[in-house]
């Protein structure tokens, strides 16, 4: 008999039995199933499925994002460590420039890149203007900084651009049919057209279906079966 725990496939898994089934409807290699209106109401929720799967999957920038926070945070970090380390030569040149910025640095704090997103570009955005003051900008200058003070103000904003479209991004998904939704819909579609196959099995014209429908169960089965032995302990 046909058996399987939907509830327990990956949300990749349940796409892929999903889309396999429908595939081997529209085959037309089974006259039988065809035109039955199961069909239809299937193939209708799949759609909806495969869309905020799709999006989800490929609209998601939450790497993206990570990565630019870690390439403003080093640049910030690099810059602190160079004032830190130079305001401390009281015989180079410049040092009490060195001093007065790293002063700027301990005001907006000396661990901006171990805050959260939010917080870190609050606190960013105001140590940047304080640093583009008409003031600190010569002292920048005077310790041939400025190229590293630029770097660090692109890397910020570009993480600000990246975080926008992250955030736009989940207000559609946000605004769509909430997801789980449309995977419950799913999975009771696809357990009333499993059950309709195992009723119908040994009427002639089904067993083909049954069994090619069959084995696409047994394998979405072994897919979860894998991925549990492959989860660490």
């Amino acid at each position: 008999m046909m058996k399987i725990s939907l509830v327990r496939l990956s949300t990749k898994d349940l796409a892929t039995l999903a889309q396999r089934i429908m595939t081997n409807i529209q085959s037309g290699k089974y006259p039988v199933i065809s035109n039955h209106p199961l069909t239809a109401t299937l193939q209708t929720s799949y759609n909806e499925y495969d869309v905020v799967y799709t999006k989800q999957i490929y609209s998601g920038k939450g790497q993206d994002v990570a990565n630019a926070d870690h390439e403003r945070g080093v640049a910030y970090t690099n810059l602190k460590a160079f004032l830190n380390g130079y305001r401390k030569l009281q015989s180079a040149p410049n040092y009490q420039s060195a001093e007065d910025l790293y002063g700027v640095f301990k005001t907006y704090g000396l661990n901006l890149d171990r805050l959260s997103y939010s917080s870190q570009t609050a606190q960013m955005k105001k140590l940047i203007e304080e640093l583009e003051t008409p003031d600190n900008l010569q002292k920048i200058a005077l310790l041939s900084l400025t190229p590293a003070f630029t770097e660090m103000k692109t890397k910020h904003e570009d993480f600000e651009t990246l975080y926008a479209d992250q955030a736009e991004a989940n207000a559609d998904l946000r605004q769509m049919t909430s997801a789980s939704a449309i995977r419950k819909d799913l999975e009771k579609n696809l357990k009333a057209y499993l059950n309709l196959l195992t009723v119908m099995k040994e009427v002639q014209g089904w067993e083909l279906l049954y069994t090619d429908t069959n084995e696409l169960v047994k394998a979405a089965k072994n897919s979860e079966v894998k991925r549990k032995e492959e989860k660490p302990v």
